[in-house]
């Protein structure tokens, strides 16, 4: 069985945020993130520094990250950048361990996403990769449309795995596949992490996915059970990609991966810690 160490559980309260149209108060915030930094969680994704217009939600993760307590948790933070702009804004907070970039394998998506190509964003992916080596900090890419898309791009495990190795040549060595829009199946989870883990030892690749309420499970298990350790998660399954189709399913509850990992191995989690964050989202999330 897999020690503690090697589970990584993520909660990402960013992305349950960001899509929500009415201010979440940024002391709602504050409170709600130093709740979560008590859960045991390996990294917390707090915010983003990208364009107010883009996300007006996530205007104020400076000011959130001013503000939190880390002295009692061990649990590191991350703030998603969509150009070198705002990976500089980023890398000047001691607090943030890590900048996450999301580069879509559909070329559709990354325009919509980024307001770049394919071909503009692996030349901004390469600045911000410098800067975050030159601050000590750490990058994740985030392969989105990982299991699918719904514009039409080619999509298949052949253009997935072409993608990961170029930016394992590239020295990114953490990467998450991302569902975006929720089209993974377990077959696909199953397929992709089993393919890719063993031929890329030296990467790390994490699951982020999204999910309706029946398939959870299957899809947690998928990836566990094929060599992932690293998953994304928004408590109660709150959130989803403003930038993506409309009809989202949403976020995998991170509640829900941390009951069936606790069924195989020690997640580190303090259980009443994750009761209190958990209640505290009907104040959080009071019109989703």
């Amino acid at each position: 069985m897999p020690s503690e160490a090697q589970i990584k559980l993520i909660d990402c309260p960013r992305d349950a945020m960001q899509g929500i149209h009415d201010f979440i108060p940024t002391e709602v915030k504050i409170r709600y993130v130093q709740q979560l930094l008590e859960v045991g969680f390996h990294t917390l994704d707090v915010g983003s520094f990208v364009s107010p217009k883009a996300i007006p939600q996530m205007a104020d993760t400076a000011d959130v990250l001013q503000e939190l307590d880390l002295s009692k948790t061990k649990t590191k933070l991350l703030t998603i950048v969509a150009n070198l702009r705002g990976a500089k804004s980023a890398v000047e907070f001691e607090q943030v361990d890590y900048l996450g970039y999301p580069f879509s394998i559909s070329e559709t998506f990354q325009l919509r996403n980024t307001n770049a190509t394919i071909s503009e964003s692996l030349g901004r992916l390469d600045d911000i990769h410098q800067l975050t080596k030159d601050h000590g900090k750490t990058l994740l890419v985030y392969l989105s449309m990982g299991f699918g898309n719904p514009y039409g791009d080619p999509w298949n495990v052949r253009v997935v795995a072409e993608w990961v190795e170029k930016l394992a040549e590239r020295g990114i060595d953490l990467m998450m596949l991302s569902d975006t829009i929720g089209v993974s199946s377990s077959e696909s989870i199953s397929y992709l992490f089993n393919e890719l883990i063993p031929k890329y030892p030296e990467v790390e690749i994490g699951a982020h996915l999204h999910t309706t309420p029946t398939t959870w499970e299957e899809k947690v298990a998928s990836a566990y059970e094929s060599g992932c350790r690293r998953f994304d998660g928004a408590l109660k399954g709150y959130g989803g990609c403003p930038m993506a189709a409309d009809d989202l399913t949403g976020n995998m509850p991170t509640e829900n991966i941390v009951h069936y990992l606790d069924k195989f191995t020690k997640t580190g989690i303090d259980h009443e810690a994750l009761q209190k964050a958990l209640a505290m989202t009907s104040s959080v999330f009071p019109l989703v």
